[in-house]
């Protein structure tokens, strides 16, 4: 389990046997690393604190049995080509890490409080054509009692209907990844720092890879793209919001739709073209102008502000709160110093200091 731990959490960071080595001060060399790792000797208490040390966590990190266990299937990736193998495969150890401390809280409460993830049946996802996309997307929305209307924020909706949201810093070239945890859990996992209106569309395309089924012949990135939209902007919403059939759109009110419904004005644009509101000269026609303006890199008007999930983050506090678990062990959860964490606990204003409980 040692050896495992300090693997898991060393491709996690994306550090080779030589980088970590280097983060012990060579204390700890690059070939002792790896026979940890591969379990044929154990470290001793000395190397131990170095490697906790350089890897960021407590030394019984090592020791303690990952409570929930995760296996994160055949995963479904948003990236540019350039994405290396090596921060893929960080990302993936990462997230793992991520959802077994988010089932292991989970597990602290009641089995049947929180609402579970329910696969559309096999018809439903069976995909033939780009239009079943569409479907699919609206009866995800009816499912979920979502109506027509914009959604203020995608990650809480995704995170109470039992799909865990993971949020990863990352190389610029990966945009999120999709996957089932112990083949029934949904995990969509994005990229920190993207704009709100990315971050959205990247949430909900993932999904689509996530439920879709169909041949290898079957475009599916397109499909999911179709989902995406459709699941952010119904078409029964894009028609009273444009109208059946446009000859032009003003760029102001792609903005203001962009700001309404947090996705972009491309994506927008994309849509209307789906639906068949605007031609395929005119769209092209858009696009055009958004690439000689740098509008595609930088789209004009209000950004679209940046998700962040809270529910995992509310459950260690509530159970800390009702002493499920320790103090401790909750900033280790949370990732935070123990002095940090007691603060956001128990500090309280009075007489204008900060008095923290104990």
């Amino acid at each position: 389990m040692v050896g495992e731990r300090i693997k898991q959490r060393r491709i996690a960071l994306g550090l080779s046997l030589d980088q970590l080595s280097e983060r012990t001060g060579s204390f700890v060399t690059k070939q002792a690393i790896h026979k940890y790792e591969q379990g044929t000797t154990m470290p001793g208490s000395d190397v131990l604190l170095k490697l906790a040390a350089a890897l960021g966590v407590k030394v019984e990190f090592f020791f303690r049995e990952p409570e929930h266990a995760v296996e994160l299937g055949e995963p479904a990736y948003r990236k540019r080509g350039s994405a290396s193998a090596k921060s893929l495969n960080a990302i993936q150890a990462s997230a793992k890490e991520f959802l077994e401390r988010y089932l292991f809280v989970e597990s602290l409460f009641p089995a049947d409080r929180f609402g579970k993830f329910t696969i559309p049946s096999v018809p439903e996802r069976t995909m033939r054509k780009l239009e079943d996309a569409e479907t699919l997307s609206l009866g995800l929305r009816k499912r979920w009692n979502l109506g027509i209307d914009a959604i203020e924020d995608v990650m809480e909706i995704f995170e109470d209907r039992g799909v865990k949201v993971v949020l990863l810093g990352g190389e610029e070239s990966f945009d999120g990844l999709s996957s089932w945890a112990n083949t029934k859990v949904p995990v969509v996992v994005v990229r920190k720092g993207l704009p709100g209106d990315r971050q959205r569309f990247n949430l909900a395309h993932e999904l689509g890879h996530l439920l879709m089924i169909h041949s290898r012949k079957f475009d599916s990135e397109k499909a999911a793209h179709r989902f995406a939209g459709s699941f952010l902007v119904p078409a029964e919403a894009a028609y009273q919001e444009l109208g059946a059939t446009r000859r032009h759109i003003d760029i102001l009110e792609l903005a203001m739709l962009k700001e309404k419904y947090g996705m972009s004005m491309q994506a927008w644009i994309f849509r209307a073209h789906d639906l068949e509101i605007i031609s395929d000269s005119y769209a092209s026609s858009l696009y055009k102008l958004f690439r000689a303006k740098g509008w595609n890199r930088n789209e004009p008007g209000k950004a679209v502000p940046e998700e962040t999930p809270h529910r995992l983050e509310r459950l260690i506090l509530q159970a800390a709160s009702e002493d499920l678990i320790s103090p401790p062990r909750a900033a280790e959860l949370l990732g935070k110093p123990l002095d940090e964490f007691r603060k956001k606990m128990g500090a309280v204003l009075v007489g204008g200091e900060t008095a923290v409980s104990s």
